[in-house]
Protein backbone atom coordinates (compact mmCIF):
# COMPACT_ATOMS: atom_id res chain seq x y z
CA UNK A 1 0.00 0.00 0.00
CA UNK A 2 1.66 3.70 -1.08
CA UNK A 3 2.12 5.81 1.70
CA UNK A 4 0.10 8.95 1.21
CA UNK A 5 1.64 12.29 1.63
CA UNK A 6 0.74 16.02 2.01
CA UNK A 7 2.33 19.08 1.52
CA UNK A 8 2.56 22.45 2.82
CA UNK A 9 4.20 24.79 0.94
CA UNK A 10 5.08 28.80 -0.07
CA UNK A 11 5.11 30.18 -3.31
CA UNK A 12 6.38 33.77 -3.56
CA UNK A 13 6.25 36.52 -6.79
CA UNK A 14 9.48 38.35 -7.68
CA UNK A 15 8.01 41.03 -5.33
CA UNK A 16 8.21 38.71 -2.69
CA UNK A 17 4.27 38.21 -2.15
CA UNK A 18 3.72 34.97 -0.10
CA UNK A 19 0.99 32.36 -0.93
CA UNK A 20 0.69 29.43 1.56
CA UNK A 21 -1.28 26.52 0.90
CA UNK A 22 -1.74 22.60 1.10
CA UNK A 23 -1.47 19.63 -1.44
CA UNK A 24 -1.45 15.91 -2.02
CA UNK A 25 0.91 16.02 -5.36
CA UNK A 26 2.86 19.27 -4.64
CA UNK A 27 4.79 19.33 -8.53
CA UNK A 28 0.71 18.69 -9.87
CA UNK A 29 -0.23 22.28 -7.43
CA UNK A 30 2.95 23.95 -8.64
CA UNK A 31 2.50 23.29 -12.17
CA UNK A 32 -1.05 24.67 -12.17
CA UNK A 33 -0.10 27.65 -10.20
CA UNK A 34 2.50 28.63 -12.87
CA UNK A 35 0.16 27.60 -15.85
CA UNK A 36 -2.26 30.19 -14.02
CA UNK A 37 -5.35 27.41 -13.85
CA UNK A 38 -6.31 28.05 -9.94
CA UNK A 39 -6.95 31.84 -10.74
CA UNK A 40 -7.20 33.75 -7.40
CA UNK A 41 -4.50 35.50 -5.62
CA UNK A 42 -1.40 33.65 -7.06
CA UNK A 43 -2.63 33.94 -10.45
CA UNK A 44 -3.19 38.20 -9.93
CA UNK A 45 0.01 38.72 -7.77
CA UNK A 46 2.51 35.64 -10.37
CA UNK A 47 3.23 34.08 -7.28
CA UNK A 48 5.17 31.01 -9.64
CA UNK A 49 7.99 30.57 -7.28
CA UNK A 50 8.23 27.84 -4.74
CA UNK A 51 10.31 28.88 -2.12
CA UNK A 52 9.31 26.60 1.09
CA UNK A 53 7.50 23.34 1.65
CA UNK A 54 7.46 20.74 3.91
CA UNK A 55 6.19 16.83 3.78
CA UNK A 56 3.59 15.38 6.01
CA UNK A 57 2.24 12.06 6.19
CA UNK A 58 -1.03 12.86 7.32
CA UNK A 59 -3.25 15.49 6.12
CA UNK A 60 -4.14 17.49 9.55
CA UNK A 61 -0.90 18.25 10.24
CA UNK A 62 -0.51 19.55 6.44
CA UNK A 63 -3.78 21.22 7.65
CA UNK A 64 -2.51 22.20 10.90
CA UNK A 65 0.90 23.99 9.84
CA UNK A 66 -0.93 25.82 7.09
CA UNK A 67 -3.06 27.85 9.47
CA UNK A 68 -0.57 28.38 12.04
CA UNK A 69 2.02 29.79 8.63
CA UNK A 70 -0.87 32.07 7.80
CA UNK A 71 -0.79 33.19 11.68
CA UNK A 72 2.40 34.48 11.68
CA UNK A 73 3.70 37.86 10.87
CA UNK A 74 4.83 38.23 7.45
CA UNK A 75 8.90 38.67 8.70
CA UNK A 76 8.72 35.16 10.53
CA UNK A 77 7.57 33.74 7.25
CA UNK A 78 10.61 35.50 5.54
CA UNK A 79 12.90 34.10 8.20
CA UNK A 80 11.27 30.57 7.68
CA UNK A 81 12.02 30.87 4.00
CA UNK A 82 15.78 31.95 4.36
CA UNK A 83 16.71 29.39 6.63
CA UNK A 84 16.78 26.87 3.63
CA UNK A 85 16.63 29.07 1.33
CA UNK A 86 18.49 32.41 1.09
CA UNK A 87 18.52 33.40 -2.02
CA UNK A 88 14.27 32.61 -2.65
CA UNK A 89 15.19 30.33 -5.63
CA UNK A 90 12.42 28.40 -7.39
CA UNK A 91 12.84 25.29 -5.94
CA UNK A 92 10.63 23.16 -8.56
CA UNK A 93 13.10 24.79 -11.41
CA UNK A 94 14.92 21.88 -11.68
CA UNK A 95 12.19 19.57 -11.27
CA UNK A 96 12.38 16.17 -13.26
CA UNK A 97 15.17 14.90 -10.33
CA UNK A 98 14.01 14.03 -6.76
CA UNK A 99 12.60 16.75 -4.30
CA UNK A 100 15.51 17.97 -1.67
CA UNK A 101 14.47 17.61 1.68
CA UNK A 102 14.74 20.72 3.97
CA UNK A 103 16.86 19.98 6.74
CA UNK A 104 13.93 20.68 8.77
CA UNK A 105 12.07 17.65 7.21
CA UNK A 106 15.91 15.61 8.28
CA UNK A 107 15.59 17.12 11.82
CA UNK A 108 12.28 15.73 12.32
CA UNK A 109 11.66 12.45 10.63
CA UNK A 110 8.16 11.54 13.18
CA UNK A 111 6.35 14.47 11.35
CA UNK A 112 6.94 14.34 7.80
CA UNK A 113 7.60 11.37 5.21
CA UNK A 114 10.60 11.58 2.94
Amino acid sequence: MDKKVYYTYIMASSSRNLYIGITNNLERRIAQHKDGQLGGFTARYRCHRLVWFERYSWIGQAIAREKELKGWLRAKKITLIQQDNPTWVDLSEAWGTKIICTEAEKADPSLRSG
